[in-house]
């Protein structure tokens, strides 16, 4: 422990910790800006670019950045002082004189970190005028914008592209004052390894990257009186939209969010967590067949677009590792076109299928070529947990005071199992739920696998089914991701099946989701709602949902039959690394 001096408060603190962190612990607040902390990951962005975080020592001529300086022995510190605040104000000052002056219309009005300091510090007018970044915007992806001219240079995306995903594909570009981040030679981000999981946009104080917005397509396709316009909901959703209307993080809002959409004028309401079930009948007999016939081991879930999308860039030669099943949404918008129009008599070609997701990802993923029928979408239309709450607004829907209400029939039925998809580790219970009880031809009394739980970004299990024991494996973040999959490559691995998902924590920490700004605990409070939701279940194993089974017996067949084969499982394409 060493003594140092904060603002007249004499304290101890562990030796070895920065100036930022002893003021934390005295209560003290220290203004930040490319400052991240993401202590879940072990993580802190250490660039000390924005220079908003200085504080004045004694002793010491300049000013120094609180987030990168360590604490010595003796140390007297003033982060309220004059010359530190003036120099506060200016660091915010400088960067507003290069910043577009749009505040009204830009996407992260009201969440932008740089907008929000300004008030705090009191800028009121910008008083250094000159010469501005003029770039073009990269809209050339289906998921992400990148506006250059609104790149305060924090590198905060960089820290997660490069140390926490491991992708790679940002870094600084340009020397002076007309530096940015993009990819290498800011190629469009479409031509890039990009994989679309939307973790730079979640951490980027700025507009700087956002997803591209699709709320206007779906105002059309309501508004369009030949159209019948079905949507859905993923799990995540209903545990963290809640946060954009004033409620704790963790409050489930199940029956509000279908009350909302029949309010907002959709045809049918439908579930992700129906299709989440099909997922499982189908991903847990491939797994079983695997199994059984000598297949390829470990096989990997594939619910998530992101992580396909990098195993195809990084690691091409293991395309045969991935489960062949379509995402959850991608399913149920090829079964909405399917089985559901045929039902309803109904044009396929008249359905509008719109996916209300917790993942950016999920916008570029509706648009692969391999999963349209016919020259059409599965799925037509994808917005964000963010962007939902923006159209609940514009329609002036009271969403905190809604009565709730059920998703529609007959693809609104879910169970336990489908809601776990929502969080790390629930893809690969859900499916052991049902490969537990179809090889043992016993009934599975304790649903709850908690040894496959938690937020560690690499976890394990062993599941005992009959004679055999079934090595889990869990990865939550692409660059833990990566460990595994050298793992495979190198032929180290001993797993039967592992789950991947691209995002810290899962689809409850997905890059469409409420800005969580690195708050580990309002991820962790989503997740217990997700498994309390999944208590709250009658049903808890999807081979038990009925409507399920009533879809295979009246057009489906057989799990991991020829009918389901066509409809429900796609391929991968090997891609250039970027």
């Amino acid at each position: 422990m060493i003594n140092i001096t904060i603002n007249d408060q004499k304290m101890q603190v562990p030796e070895g910790i920065t100036i930022l962190e002893a003021a934390h612990k005295a209560g003290i607040r220290i203004p930040t800006l490319c400052h991240l902390d993401l202590h879940d990951l072990k993580l802190v962005n250490k660039t000390a670019s924005c220079r908003v975080c200085t504080v004045e020592l004694k002793g010491r001529n300049s000013l120094v950045p609180a987030c990168v300086t360590q604490a010595t022995d003796g140390m007297i510190i003033r982060t309220d002082s004059l010359r530190a605040i003036n120099a506060r104000r200016m660091a915010v000052e400088l960067l507003l004189s290069n910043h577009p002056n749009e505040c009204f219309t830009c996407p992260k009005n009201l969440e932008c970190e740089l907008q929000s300091l300004a008030k705090e510090l009191g800028v009121r007018d910008i008083k250094w005028q000159g010469e501005k970044m003029n770039y073009e915007k990269d809209l050339s992806s289906e998921a992400i914008v990148k506006d250059p001219n609104k790149c305060i240079m924090c590198r905060r995306c960089e820290t997660m592209c490069n140390e926490v995903q491991t992708c790679g594909i940002l870094s600084a570009i340009g020397r002076g004052f007309k530096t940015i981040v993009g990819p290498a030679f800011n190629i469009p981000m479409k031509d890039s390894s990009c994989t679309y999981c939307g973790q730079c946009v979640a951490v980027c104080p700025t507009a700087a990257l956002t997803e591209i917005n699709h709320t206007h397509k779906v105002w059309e396709a309501l508004s369009d009186p030949d159209k019948h316009v079905v949507v859905q909901v993923a799990p995540a959703i209903r545990v963290a939209l809640g946060e954009l209307f004033g409620m704790e993080p963790g409050t489930i809002v199940t029956g509000k969010l279908a009350t909302a959409l029949k309010r907002m004028g959709f045809d049918a309401v439908f579930d992700t967590d129906f299709a989440a079930d099909l997922t499982i009948m189908e991903e847990a007999s491939e797994l079983i067949h695997r199994i059984e016939n000598g297949g390829k081991l470990p096989m990997l879930t594939s619910c998530c677009p992101a992580w396909v999308k990098f195993i195809e860039h990084q690691f091409p030669e293991l395309l045969d590792v991935p489960s062949t099943c379509k995402s959850p949404h991608i399913m149920l918008g090829t079964i909405t076109k399917t089985y559901y129009a045929k039902k309803m008599g109904l044009d396929p070609n008249k359905i509008v299928v719109v996916s209300v997701m917790p993942c950016i990802a999920k916008k570029a993923e509706a648009a692969r070529p391999e999963l349209t029928k016919d020259h059409t979408n599965n799925v037509d239309i994808v917005v964000t947990t963010r962007e939902f709450a923006t159209m609940l607004k514009e329609a002036g829907i009271d969403f905190k005071n809604l009565p709730d209400s059920d998703f529609d029939h007959p693809l609104g039925e879910s169970t336990g199992a489908s809601v776990i998809f929502g969080t790390t580790g629930g893809v690969i219970e859900a499916a052991i739920r049902t490969a537990y009880e179809w090889l043992t031809g016993e009934e599975l009394k304790n649903v709850e696998f908690n040894q496959l739980r938690g937020m560690a970004g690499i976890r394990e299990g062993t599941v005992k089914i009959k004679d055999m024991d079934i090595k889990i494996g869990i990865a939550n973040g692409l660059g833990n991701a990566r460990k595994l999959l050298e793992d495979i490559r190198d032929g180290k691995s001993t797993y039967h099946a592992i789950e991947i998902m691209a995002c810290p924590g899962g689809c409850i920490g997905g890059g469409g989701q409420p800005y969580h700004h690195g708050n580990e605990e309002v991820v962790k409070k989503r997740q217990q709602a997700i498994y309390q939701e999944d208590r709250s279940k009658t049903l808890r194993k999807s081979h038990e949902n009925p409507e399920i089974l009533k879809l295979y017996e009246e057009y489906l067949g057989k799990p991991y039959g020829e009918k389901s084969h066509e409809l429900l499982h796609t391929h991968y394409e090997a891609r250039e690394r970027i």
